[in-house]
């Protein structure tokens, strides 16, 4: 195992810059810091979902092992010239995806993000997901990413979206669907 943190303060970062693991120093708004930081933003509203009480064992584990996943991306994008994420991946997201989805009626209305505690987490970890993705694409106009990064956030996004709809039939039974009516 790697090294353990003793002292969480190291002042290094008191003049606006912070490190990339493999030493380099570069400012706190460096497109690579911004895409890994929205990613632990992303995990830790994962988090979030997980911590509601009673959501389904499968959600749970699925959820965790994607938890593991995002830690390993966000030191792919923290470690210039480190890989991790591969197609596979990414494949097993999908399947994931479809084997959820395959139960949960077709959307025929846009439905609004809300529902109980874990829907409501999941739909804003899929937010702060999809904008996870736009910033490893806003680093990638100017550093080396491999295209898996953000095609696995892409699909993440939307596993999200589907585990947000199993989780509305757990907690509540049904979605709200959005009203195109302005006098609501």
């Amino acid at each position: 195992m790697g090294h353990r943190l003793s002292k969480i303060y190291t002042r290094t970062g008191d003049q606006g810059t912070t490190g990339l693991g493999d030493g380099a120093r570069v400012a706190k708004t460096h497109a690579l810091i911004d895409a890994y930081g929205t990613v632990d933003e992303a995990n830790s509203a994962i988090g979030m979902v997980l911590a509601v009480a009673g959501i389904p064992d499968n959600i749970a584990q699925l959820l965790t092992r994607i938890q593991h996943e995002l830690f390993d991306l966000g030191s792919e994008l923290a470690v210039p010239g480190y890989r991790v994420m591969q197609q596979q991946h990414i494949d097993i997201l999908e399947q994931e995806l479809d084997l959820l989805n395959e139960d949960l009626p077709m959307l025929k209305e846009f439905i609004l993000p809300g529902g109980g505690p874990a829907t409501s987490a999941c739909h804003l970890a899929r937010t702060i997901t999809r904008r996870a993705e736009r910033s490893v694409w806003a680093a990638m106009e100017s550093e080396t990413v491999a295209l898996e990064v953000p095609q696995y956030l892409n699909r993440l996004s939307d596993l999200l979206f589907v585990i947000a709809r199993v989780l509305v039939r757990h907690e509540r039974g049904a979605e709200v669907l959005w009203k195109h009516d302005k006098s609501r």
